[in-house]
């Protein structure tokens, strides 16, 4: 199913990105994390690229098992990294042959050990270009990526606005941000994005810590930053492993309960191929339902007046 029609036909959507493993241990955990979230219904999961695109053929073979051997519905990662048309065009036929309906487009990062994004020779040079380039001949939904913290190659908001709108242009029918954790960032991100003339869902993207070390790692990676409160709570928390977990599970299922009810679209969680935390909190808004207590709320405001 594509997720356009998800999003326009459900409530709030919830989704799962995975990364390709790189051992058949590795494999076998990602499969046991999926097996473990299928009941939790998640509407659809991804699978990422390695940097560089180092795991394009990685990416299309899991997704393909979890749609066919875990009756998930899937969405491929695919960038232009170091690739001529000719070789986005046999990967974009082999997502279709083995019947995914949904593509996250993006430029990517450069591969390991590079700085800068150097555009192929033959190749495309933008999200917004790779985007054009499905829509010319293929026919899937395609979703694209955003930065409520603003893309670490911009210089500005406005800027970086100024391009996510050619991205939506180009064909992009729906975004998943960056990870954050103070949703005001969200929330002010998308009244800028609206008032650019964005209006396609911008699903938010939220880790559920497990590990702070790790999650800081990531964050330093792609220019995401910690509120000093949850800093603090994670320093209280003394690096003991089930104390870190409670906090991230906790922070995580606040942070979620509150996009949802100011109208979020849905959750896309980064769940690093582990099952535990995600589990939790996607359990606790499924019980919780925090976006009818919304509605409820403001039918009640409503007939007051």
């Amino acid at each position: 199913m594509r997720i356009d029609e998800i999003l326009a036909s459900r409530g709030p959507s919830f989704s799962v990105e995975f990364f390709p493993p790189k051992s058949d241990e590795a494999k076998e955990q990602l499969f046991a994390t999926a097996a473990a979230l299928a009941p939790l219904k998640p509407d659809f999961v991804s699978v990422t690229y390695g940097a560089g695109g180092s795991t394009r053929q990685g990416t299309v073979e899991i997704t393909r098992r979890l749609k066919e051997e875990h009756g998930l519905e899937t969405m491929a990662h695919l960038s232009c990294v170091g690739e001529t048309t000719d070789g986005l065009a046999r990967t974009i036929d082999q997502i279709a042959e083995v019947g995914i309906d949904n593509v996250f487009a993006l430029r990517g990062d450069p591969p390991r050990g590079q700085s800068n994004f150097i555009q192929a020779e033959g190749g495309l040079g933008s999200a917004a270009d790779l985007a054009r380039f499905i829509n010319s001949g293929w026919d899937f939904c395609l979703g694209g990526a955003c930065f409520p913290e603003v893309h670490p190659e911009a210089p500005d908001l406005d800027t970086d606005l100024d391009y996510l709108k050619r991205k939506v242009d180009s064909g992009v029918q729906f975004l998943v941000t960056q990870l954050f954790f103070d949703n005001q960032i969200y929330f002010d991100f998308v009244r800028a994005a609206r008032a650019k003339g964005i209006d396609v869902p911008i699903i938010p993207g939220v880790i559920p810590v497990q590990s702070f070390a790790h999650t800081k790692r990531i964050c330093d990676l792609c220019d995401a930053s910690i509120p000093e409160s949850l800093e603090r709570g994670f320093a209280a928390a003394g690096e003991d492993p089930e104390r870190e977990f409670e906090l991230g599970v906790a922070y995580a299922a606040q942070q979620c309960t509150e996009l949802l009810m100011a109208g979020a679209p849905g959750i896309h969680f980064i769940a690093l191929n582990k099952a535990p935390a995600t589990r939790a909190v996607l359990g606790a808004l499924r019980s919780a339902r925090p976006w009818e207590r919304a509605a409820a709320v403001a039918a009640l405001a409503s007939s007051a007046e």
